[in-house]
């Protein structure tokens, strides 16, 4: 049983790595399957990842002009999550030949960054499409002020700064080690700066994921106490569906790809720091590495969300699967989306209008 244990025995203490096996404890960690997990499940999140987004990046280019402020918010997603997935070979490598990164410690600088520039961006774009159809619903004046496409651009920009320029310490926490034949690529930092790195750590998870799930949460829950009044019409029941299916598909990508992640690694970080004992950091370890895969598959799910809430992408998407191409762009027209006026009852819209004038909260992707 021990031949089958792969890693190091060595001293307590905070490790270079907490998410990899080159951790140094004072006991010892089977994680041979991590090294079959990681480089399946990152390869089959690269080949389905890379295909949708390849994908919906042409259609939003080239077949879905012009674009709303939803569309413009989905084709930087899009765009997040293609980066991301073109990162993936290296670390498919790397774990592959059990932890050897023969790429330089530029290259893993770099790689670890865009792996938590992707995630953030990816919660903060989903958080902007909450807010974006929170207001198209429930308050759709507003949404003729601050729902354009225009203003969508800008803060996508924003975003992308955002996020970069607060990830900018991790370029210098991430290194790489050697370790006898093997050159380690650290997900954190050298052990003797593990604790600064936790706490930079857990503030940018409360900025740039606690607050904005909670954001996120927050809209959804105010939607869906709007859309569940009874209101007339059977368009307006379609509108309906529409509206929940978006809540319930990225509540979806959040429950499933950021929330557990988050949750195993503050407990395993913590755990580190207390040097607690070797059987609970031993479980603790374990569910962390199975997460991992868990937050690079919003590079998969998100193409659902385009598929579920997008009339045009739809329409271009079966185009495609039956004639073998997709149709010439067209002029934008709204999806059949809620517009409840502050002032008064609820009321629902489901018109065609020119793209010039959208309807408040009206998606045209």
């Amino acid at each position: 049983m021990a031949g089958a244990e792969s890693s190091l025995l060595t001293t307590l203490g905070p490790s270079p790595d907490p998410g990899d096996s080159e951790a140094e404890l004072d006991c010892r960690f089977n994680e041979e399957f991590k090294f079959i997990l990681l480089p399946v499940s990152y390869s089959v999140v690269f080949l389905l990842g890379l295909g949708l987004n390849a994908l919906t990046l042409w259609l939003f280019l080239f077949h879905l002009r012009p674009w709303d402020a939803t569309a413009t918010y989905m084709f930087h997603l899009a765009l997040s999550d293609t980066l991301y997935v073109l990162s993936l070979p290296t670390l498919i490598y790397y774990y592959a030949a059990r932890n050897h990164w023969p790429f330089g410690t530029g290259l893993c600088k770099f790689i670890r960054f865009l792996f938590y520039w992707n995630l953030y961006c990816s919660v903060l774009f989903l958080t902007c499409i909450s807010i974006h159809r929170y207001l198209g619903i429930c308050h759709p004046l507003r949404a003729l002020r601050w729902g354009g496409p225009r203003f969508a651009g800008l803060l996508c920009l924003a975003v992308w700064l955002v996020v970069a320029c607060c990830l900018v310490p991790n370029l210098f926490f991430v290194t790489t080690s050697t370790k006898k034949d093997t050159i380690l690529c650290h997900d954190t930092t050298r052990p003797e700066e593990f604790d600064h790195y936790v706490h930079f750590s857990s503030a940018i998870m409360g900025l740039l994921f606690g607050l904005p799930c909670l954001v996120t949460l927050v809209c959804y829950g105010l939607m869906a106490r709007r859309l569940y009044r009874p209101l007339p019409g059977a368009a307006q029941s379609s509108s309906r569906l529409r509206s929940l299916r978006t809540i319930a598909v990225v509540l979806t990508v959040f429950a499933v790809c950021f929330v557990p992640f988050h949750i195993t690694r503050t407990i395993y970080y913590v755990s580190r720091l207390l040097e607690a004992d070797c059987r609970v950091l031993n479980i603790v370890n374990v569910v962390y590495k199975v997460t991992r895969p868990l937050a690079s598959a919003n590079s998969c799910l998100d193409p659902v969300l385009y598929l579920l809430i997008g009339d045009k992408y739809r329409r271009q998407l079966r185009q495609l699967c039956r004639c073998g191409g997709p149709q010439p762009p067209m002029t934008a027209s709204s999806l059949a989306l809620v517009s409840l006026p502050e002032e008064s009852s609820c009321r629902w819209t489901s018109t065609h209008r020119d793209s010039d004038f959208p309807a408040p909260g009206a998606d045209r992707l």
